[in-house]
């Protein structure tokens, strides 16, 4: 759902919004998605946005616009959501193993859209092909690899004996394999991406490679996260690539260098509630606004905390409690209670996701307060 507020270019037309929320330059999310889709098909790959950050079915179809051949998400209730905004190729990279998050998956491609879903099990395979014969489907699978992350995947020295069980099975079609690994060289975080990437894409296409000379038939090799898409791209033998947070773009994306703060597409618009000393200022937005996953101090990045003060490169976002978030300030500047400050958060997926709405700046200055559909889709 959008709402469209009438205002006029002037950026003080913001004074009129209510405190905190998120406000995204449509200008800036154009620009990412065109440089993106350009730099992918320069490489000969295909581009699968992982739509976790936006959870807009209008920034999918932008995406796709662009060039991209699909969208990826997380939970079978985010596909619904696409489908219903006419998406018609989604790939659900998670395992699902309940009885109805299967049947809700069988629906959804029986209905026509082309639906590929994760798989890192026998047992969660064999629940696949339960349900796949059960609902008349064949369900379109991709296994996934634990390449380093020690998250969901298998092991890729198991990954032959398992593929070939998968296809023993009725109802399921293995098409590819795919992983995420994010930005990693020899198990250990980096701020080398094209290192990372190299070695993400290596990873994958060696293991396509054993898996094609076991006979099992492997057509997509997905991989690839916003730092090390580019490079995993370059890897020859990957077919896809999943980046998620380009689109708008964030701090933790500036700090590895993957775009500029300019870019950031995305920010958090807090109003001053609060002084109560000289170098501290209090804001409406704590950590029901800012994601908090991301936590500052952190290898590789070192990022001095929660987010970037535009305008105030000295001004840090040190702490938070649910309401509160506590800037530390320097004690001569000029900060008064009811300034706005915008901040760039250090993670805008999991921040987008904290709110009910967004609002979108078109070109002419309109902001548009859209519902973020798949907020919450936690199912």
């Amino acid at each position: 759902m959008s709402e469209i507020l009438n205002i006029s270019k002037d950026e003080e037309t913001l004074l009129k919004l209510e405190t905190p929320c998120v406000v995204i330059d449509s200008d800036a999310v154009d620009n990412n998605i065109a440089a993106m889709a350009e730099a992918i098909a320069k490489r000969g790959v295909k581009l699968r946005p992982h739509a976790k950050t936006h959870k807009l079915p209008e920034m999918a179809s932008r995406q796709l616009a662009a060039g991209a051949i699909g969208i990826t998400v997380a939970k079978i209730s985010e596909a619904e959501i696409m489908a219903s905004g006419g998406i018609r190729d989604i790939f659900v990279a998670y395992p699902l193993v309940a009885k109805s998050k299967l049947e809700r998956a069988a629906w959804l491609s029986l209905s026509g859209i082309r639906l590929i879903i994760g798989v890192d099990s026998l047992e969660g395979a064999k629940r696949i092909s339960e349900t796949a014969v059960r609902e008349g489907a064949v369900l379109e699978v991709r296994l996934e690899l634990e390449t380093g992350l020690r998250r969901t995947g298998i092991a890729i020295d198991k990954a032959v004996e398992l593929a070939k069980q998968i296809n023993d099975l009725e109802g399921i079609k293995l098409s590819g394999i795919f992983t995420y690994r994010g930005a990693m060289v020899g198990g250990a975080s980096t701020l080398d991406l094209q290192a990372a990437g190299y070695e993400e894409g290596r990873l994958m296409v060696e293991a396509a490679a054993a898996l094609r000379s076991a006979g099992i038939s492997i057509e997509d090799v997905s991989v690839g996260s916003s730092p090390t898409a580019l490079f995993a791209a370059e890897v020859d033998g990957i077919t896809e690539v999943r980046p998620g947070t380009y689109i708008y773009q964030d701090r933790m994306q500036a700090a590895f260098g993957t775009c500029a703060l300019e870019d950031c597409a995305g920010v958090v618009l807090a109003t001053i509630v609060s002084r109560p000393y000289e170098d501290l200022i209090i804001i409406d937005g704590g950590s029901k606004t800012f994601a908090t996953d991301v936590q500052p101090g952190n290898s590789p990045l070192f990022l001095k905390g929660f987010g970037h003060i535009i305008g105030d490169s000295e001004a840090i976002l040190e702490r938070m409690n649910e309401e509160h978030g506590m800037i530390r300030v320097q004690p001569d500047s000029t900060y008064q209670i009811g300034d706005l400050v915008r901040i760039i958060p250090n993670h805008i997926c999991s921040t987008v996701n904290l709110h009910s709405f967004v609002y979108i700046k078109d070109s002419t200055g309109q902001l548009h307060k859209t519902t973020v559909a798949a907020r919450g889709m936690l199912e």
